[in-house]
């Protein structure tokens, strides 16, 4: 294979063509419309299913019917229109069918901007609509690792008739790399067993997410919550970077840590010792590699672009055994490598103790100080 200059949103959607998704439901909005765009071309020269439905309801509806029908469906989407889905997004994950959703997340809350964000990590990773379901979320930190990871949101999905989202933020979707494609996959030729196909000659199959009877809905979460526990067994996924001998350890994930680890390297050639955690599965979340990690380093930096969602979580896999310091920038500002390296000599001098439920406050007056200073 050869590398090609691509863009992000048109290499998802490529990769999510060669992946055999069959039906594509979409409603535009930006910063994720050249993903429709691409698909509103694409997916009729293959002779596959592309509509832009009236609303991102109807979108996910649609992606429902398909998924029911044991076909590879997905639709990518911005911030407003996850909210907009999340009724639908329950009813996927309560009737256990497989389905794939893309999030370029942007500014908010509200209306908010276009710029990229990272503040639906809490709508994504513990839910996004009602009711006790856990969906699979990937986030990938390069052009080349969405375009992987598509693949793979297909083939977790089908494997625990699970929803699985992609959250990248504005600037994933719209940059432009250098990446590999991967080869076109066949369709499957057969239908799933367990989805809506026509009842000739068997009994006829239910997908339902309607449990009237308690005791009936009861069975059904635990079965969604043993599922999960094996998603949680098989299928967690992050990457190291120079932790071998860390004092230091940032946690960060997406295009922040991809940021951070620029950082991170400018700050080893400073003779700082500090290495980067970057989940790519922010759900199943990589608890035990983060505990095992504080055992070992003297302080912990948590970078996002939001006000500290991953960083509770972060927390409780550190259960204390590591002072734990946040820096974010919120609102669609992207932090620039040179404000996490500071930010890491800052962490490299402080050796007090951190008083917990401090790090958000110290964080935030360090923040209104540089936005102060223009910078």
């Amino acid at each position: 294979m050869t590398k090609e200059l691509m863009k992000g949103n048109e290499a998802f959607a490529e990769a999510a063509v060669r992946a055999g998704v069959e039906g594509f439901f979409g409603y535009p909005i930006t910063p994720a419309s050249e993903f429709l765009e691409y698909m509103a071309k694409r997916m009729p020269e293959l002779g596959r299913a592309f509509l832009q439905a009236e609303s991102e309801v109807a979108a996910i509806n649609m992606v429902y019917g398909a998924a029911c029908a044991g076909k590879r469906t997905l639709t990518a989407t911005s911030s407003p229109g996850i909210s907009l889905m999340s009724e639908g997004l329950s009813y996927i994950a309560g009737t256990e069918v497989p389905a794939v959703v893309v999030n370029v997340m942007r500014g908010g809350p509200g209306l908010g901007n276009i710029a990229p964000s990272q503040s639906d990590y809490n709508q994504m990773v513990k839910g996004g609509g009602h009711g006790d379901y856990f969906p699979i979320v990937l986030a990938p930190a390069t052009v080349q690792e969405a375009i992987d990871y598509i693949t793979l949101a297909f083939d977790l999905a089908e494997k625990y008739r699970s929803l699985v989202y992609i959250i990248v933020d504005g600037n994933l979707g719209q940059m432009m790399e250098p990446a590999e494609l991967p080869p076109m996959r066949k369709l499957l030729e057969e239908p799933p067993e367990w989805s809506v196909y026509g009842a000739k000659d068997r009994e006829p199959h239910i997908l339902t997410s309607i449990y009237i009877d308690p005791p009936d809905e009861e069975v059904t979460n635990i079965r969604l919550l043993k599922r999960w526990m094996e998603v949680e067994k098989n299928e967690i996924r992050y990457k190291e970077y120079d932790l071998e001998d860390a004092e230091i350890a940032i946690i960060s994930f997406g295009v922040a840590g991809r940021v951070a680890l620029s950082a991170v390297r400018t700050a080893r050639e400073e003779g700082i010792k500090v290495g980067l955690l970057r989940p790519i599965t922010v759900a199943p979340f990589p608890k035990e590699a983060i505990a095992e990690l504080s055992k070992r380093v003297r302080r912990i930096l948590v970078v996002e672009m939001n006000t500290g969602q991953m960083l509770e979580d972060v927390k409780q896999a550190v259960a204390g055994r590591a002072p734990i310091e946040f820096y974010g920038r919120i609102g669609g500002i992207t932090p620039l490598p040179d404000e996490i390296l500071e930010e890491i000599r800052r962490v490299n001098q402080n050796s007090g103790e951190m008083v917990d439920g401090m790090e958000k406050v110290e964080w935030l007056e360090r923040l209104e100080a540089r936005i102060e200073r223009g910078e």
